[in-house]
């Protein structure tokens, strides 16, 4: 099986950041929204100045005809080449997951066409998962300042959390990981889109005390260089993948990423899950919100500022769902079709409308927030390596800093590291000779 091109820890994957991603995404919203369906397609100038009658035509001198059907022919045949290399290069899974049809029969968006959909994506594409550790066994003695045996009837919630190598990675995980401390009663999925196991990661979950597997998942590599990236699936169908081999049935699903901000509630409130919960999530796109309408305590419709034909339009974070249900659907998976994630997902899984559970007061308080860190590069700063050994911290700092994709420590590049002392800066030198 062919290898991608993964970046080392130490240089983390930066040619598409979140910030950019959702750009992406959201010019491709737009050019949904100013389409509406069964309009027609935008004029194209070449054909409408050749779009003439036959009687036209013969007024045109035949030499200059010829010319322009010689000019014309190379440019056909071209055009002919590159269709058939793009259909002939991309297979139908391939094809289906970029959203590109070609997976036989109907649009998947109908219920029809939503049964070979599930075929489809029930397959590996070029995927690779391994599993790198895990920790079956809660550490915690107290959780909320209860004894943790005080909780040993509540379900398991699984926690899917996909990450990345970037500078911003292990300051989120250990964020999220203080919040998820407070939890009892939690596995957490950690699915890296890294091609190897991360050795640092491995000890640092291990440390936190709670129940987890740590997943290498990397992204296949015909979808690296899409715009925009489908990131985060291929670390939600590993974790799929986890839960089928096991064949877990008892517990809650809930996607949850590294850079979200939880309320402690919400976890109380997505345990009691029977079949697929939702509630709203904040800091979504342009109404700062998405999430259902309810009346009358049932979900009728949904607020979210991009449509785009989605029976289901939530934000990943907005649902949970519960394992028992959706073991009745043994193709339950995720496509590569970045903001159609979430739709496809909740198809694969027979929902329907008055299955949902609405939660959150009614789905009236806003108990996950979209945060999002502005990613950036990882920074190299000067300091002669002859300085980065056992007589000061700094050695030991930057190995660490390195491993994490934080900063590296160069003897020629980047900033020079100003050293101080009384205010003054002073030479690397006089302080670390």
């Amino acid at each position: 099986m062919p290898s991608a091109y993964y970046a080392p820890l130490d240089q983390p994957l930066t040619s598409t950041d979140d910030d950019d991603e959702e750009a992406d995404i959201e010019r491709h919203q737009q050019q949904h929204q100013r389409r509406p369906k069964g309009a027609a397609a935008p004029s194209i100038p070449f054909l409408e100045a050749h779009h003439h009658s036959p009687m036209a035509h013969l007024r045109v001198a035949s030499g200059v005809v010829g010319g322009r059907r010689r000019c014309l022919l190379p440019l056909v045949l071209a055009l002919l080449f590159l269709i058939a290399f793009c259909y002939f290069t991309f297979g139908a899974d391939t094809r289906l997951a970029l959203g590109l049809g070609g997976g036989g029969g109907g649009s998947d968006d109908s219920d029809d066409g939503m049964h070979s959909l599930d075929g489809i994506l029930s397959r590996a594409l070029n995927e690779t998962l391994h599993l790198c550790s895990e920790g079956l066994f809660d550490q915690r003695l107290y959780v909320q300042h209860k004894p943790m045996e005080e909780y040993g009837n509540l379900p398991i919630i699984y926690f899917v959390t996909p990450t990345y190598p970037r500078r911003e990675q292990i300051p989120e995980l250990t964020r999220l990981a203080h919040t998820l401390l407070h939890v009892p009663r939690l596995h957490w999925l950690v699915a890296n889109d890294q091609e190897g196991c991360n050795v640092f990661m491995d000890l640092m979950l291990k440390g936190f005390g709670i129940p987890y597997t740590h997943l290498a998942s990397p992204m296949p590599s015909n979808f690296r260089k899409v715009k925009p990236a489908p990131r985060g699936v291929a670390n939600r169908r590993a974790a799929l993948q986890w839960l089928r081999q096991r064949n877990l049935t008892n517990g809650i699903l809930y996607f949850g990423d590294d850079d979200n901000t939880y309320d402690l509630r919400l976890f109380s409130e997505i345990r009691q899950t029977q079949r697929v919960s939702m509630f709203p999530v904040g800091f979504i796109a342009d109404y700062g919100v998405s999430g259902p309408v309810v009346r009358k305590g049932k979900v009728v419709a949904f607020l979210d500022s991009w449509l785009a034909g989605r029976r289901w339009p939530v934000d990943m974070a907005g649902f949970a769902v519960n394992l028992q249900y959706m073991a009745q659907f043994p193709n339950v998976n995720m496509p590569y079709k970045p903001g159609f994630e979430e739709d496809r997902f909740l198809r694969s899984i027979g929902l329907r409308l008055d299955q949902i559970e609405p939660r959150g007061n009614n789905c009236t308080e806003i108990l996950v927030w979209h945060t999002q860190t502005k990613s950036k590069k990882a920074a190299v700063v000067r300091l002669e390596s002859e300085y980065l050994d056992g007589r000061s911290n700094l050695g030991a700092l930057f190995r660490s800093l390195k491993i994490m994709g934080v900063a590296s420590a160069s003897d020629t590049e980047g900033p020079k590291a100003l050293i101080s002392k009384n205010g003054k800066a002073a030479a690397h030198s006089t302080i670390l000779s």
